[in-house]
């Protein structure tokens, strides 16, 4: 596909829903004339905005498949009715939320689901909901704990400890922006947990223990199963 056929046209649903929502504002009582022109002035620009963008890096990608996954057509999609749920699901949450990072889990959740890799149904519109509800630090926290010797080795934190170290004193290094942040990082691992993602106890990040301990993995197998649901579709 080139650039040309990749472009989207502008969705009227959308706009039939600015619409609706503006004339309902209107007829509020007192001050809906007035609202509706800020909603028509501050919201609708940049929510519009959002949804162009999260749909043309929707094309992109799907784009991107026909070209490296065997097999695979994008046009079959429309005949698959678990992708549109999933998509629309998706596609909610994009438009709620600036962060980049959290839409890149997005889309790479829905270009999974377009190639069939992904978990059963039911699970897989639990993890779409959990992409909305999580912050980008569980998300992180999440990865690191799959394999925290890689975000080691990545950021050169040193592990060789002579008389023990301490998971947090390698989280610390790897994102020093949570550096004497225990509390907000701790609430984050109960959050984590209490989903279970986590095979480790309530205090383990600051227990001392060996080098091999500090690096060992600390997720569960529903953890990795969401780690490779939100992580890019050509990368695994």
């Amino acid at each position: 596909m080139d650039d040309h056929e990749n472009a989207l046209p502008q969705p009227s649903g959308w706009d039939h829903a600015h619409l609706t929502v503006k004339a309902a504002i209107s007829a509020l009582p007192i001050a809906g004339g007035a609202a509706a022109e800020l909603f028509a002035a501050i919201i609708a620009p940049p929510l519009a905005h959002r949804r162009d963008e999260w749909l043309q890096g929707l094309a992109d990608g799907l784009a991107s498949l026909e070209d490296k996954v065997q097999g695979f057509r994008a046009e079959t999609l429309s005949r698959r009715e678990e992708f549109i749920s999933a998509a629309l699901q998706a596609s909610q949450s994009a438009i709620r939320t600036h962060d980049k990072e959290k839409l890149e889990a997005l889309r790479n959740a829905v270009l999974n689901i377009a190639i069939g890799r992904t978990p059963g149904e039911d699970e897989q519109a639990m993890f779409l909901g959990y992409i909305d509800t999580l912050s980008t630090w569980h998300i992180r926290l999440l990865r690191f704990l799959e394999n925290p010797g890689k975000f080691a080795t990545e950021r050169h934190v040193r592990t060789d400890f002579t008389i023990g170290g301490s998971i947090s004193q390698v989280l610390e290094q790897v994102y020093p922006e949570l550096a004497g942040r225990r509390e907000f990082y701790d609430q984050i691992l109960r959050d984590l947990r209490a989903r279970g993602f986590l095979n480790s106890g309530e205090d383990v990040l600051h227990v001392m223990m060996t080098s091999s301990g500090v690096l060992a993995k600390r997720t569960t197998e529903t953890a990795d199963r969401f780690v490779a649901f939100i992580s890019s579709p050509t990368s695994q």
